[in-house]
């Protein structure tokens, strides 16, 4: 998730559709494209989830689901079995964006696990994006973590050379065993590595973390260890979430039955201000903008942590008003 422009600001992941008639729409709707819509256009199989900085990027949907597909929480591709789609149709869609949306900049691929694609035609797939797509300025993906650990470091330098530079990672907690409790691949280690070569290999890393995925009891020891896992990694920008539970999920199922809580709105602000002082990073930026969350904010870090951490103090004192419950929303 180039090391070229680390001032800018990335925004933060949560879910929204596309439309190549509306690119420059606000991207805050959780529905997905109609299916004679999708079907009209490029070959979308179910519901497509980007980054809000992806707003204004072709989607190319090169895969659907997750590879892993087994964290409590995440109801990002329930219903989709994982699979790469065939050359063919990837191919069928670069030509019709190609037609009709020569000018785009950026291009996404989706779902969220392009990295898993064997190595030599991920590489050709790339080389077939920049061909067809020649005013392309970036391309981004997300980065799962147990893709990344599949290639090695020449690889990953291999597709950063081919045109891949923005990459998304969900780190989503450095303490492991909130992470074992919610069954993500890989521990807090494993996680960073997968997160530090990538920013070895030339990627403009954007890493996300879920606050109140530990619950009300392990909340401080999540947010700690978060931080000290994000400070390790040093993204060019880390995005708080908000944890909200999703029926369907495993997560939700230990909900209804009494095994699980979600935080309070004072107990998410005290979490959010132990992960923000936890957190060290280099020139990154820190964010909890997301609709999920009740207070936002922008952090250049390290110059604004202070000004920050005041402000959340001032939130919890009741002297900034936070967003109503209503309002929130992946």
């Amino acid at each position: 998730m180039e090391r070229g422009s680390r001032g800018k600001n990335l925004s933060s992941e949560r879910f929204a559709p596309w439309s190549p008639k509306a690119t420059h729409s606000t991207p805050s709707r959780l529905a997905c494209l109609p299916e004679l819509v999708q079907t009209s256009l490029m070959d979308y199989q179910g519901r497509i989830i980007r980054p809000p900085s992806e707003a204004e990027s072709i989607l190319l949907q090169v895969t659907t689901g997750c590879s892993h597909g087994k964290c409590t929480f995440c109801g990002a591709y329930q219903g989709k079995r994982f699979s790469i789609k065939p050359e063919d149709v990837v191919t069928k869609d670069i030509g019709y964006a190609a037609r009709h949306f020569p000018d785009q900049r950026r291009l996404f691929l989706c779902d969220g696990d392009a990295l898993i694609m064997p190595q030599a035609r991920l590489v050709g797939l790339l080389d077939e994006i920049r061909s067809a797509l020649p005013r392309l300025t970036r391309i981004g993906s997300y980065a799962n973590a147990k893709a990344v650990a599949r290639k090695t470091d020449a690889e990953l330098r291999e597709l950063r050379r081919h045109g891949l530079g923005m990459l998304y990672m969900g780190l989503e907690s450095g303490h492991d065993p909130t992470l074992r409790r919610v069954k993500k691949y890989g521990d807090a280690a494993f996680l960073v590595q997968q997160g530090q070569r990538l920013r070895d290999a030339g990627f403009r890393l954007n890493v996300t973390v879920l606050l109140g995925l530990g619950g009300p009891d392990q909340s401080l020891e999540h947010a700690r260890a978060t931080g000290a896992a994000l400070s390790a990694m040093d993204p060019d920008q880390a995005a708080a979430l908000t944890l909200m539970l999703i029926p369907g999920t495993p997560l939700h199922a230990e909900a209804q039955s009494g095994h699980f809580r979600e935080l309070t709105a004072h107990e998410a602000l005290v979490e959010l201000r132990e992960l923000l002082a936890h957190t060290h990073l280099t020139r990154g930026l820190f964010l909890s903008d997301h609709a999920s969350n009740r207070l936002p904010l922008q952090v250049r870090l390290p110059k604004g942590r202070e000004k920050a951490l005041a402000r959340i103090d001032a939130a919890l004192a009741g002297g900034v008003r936070l967003k109503p419950e209503a309002l929130r929303r992946l």
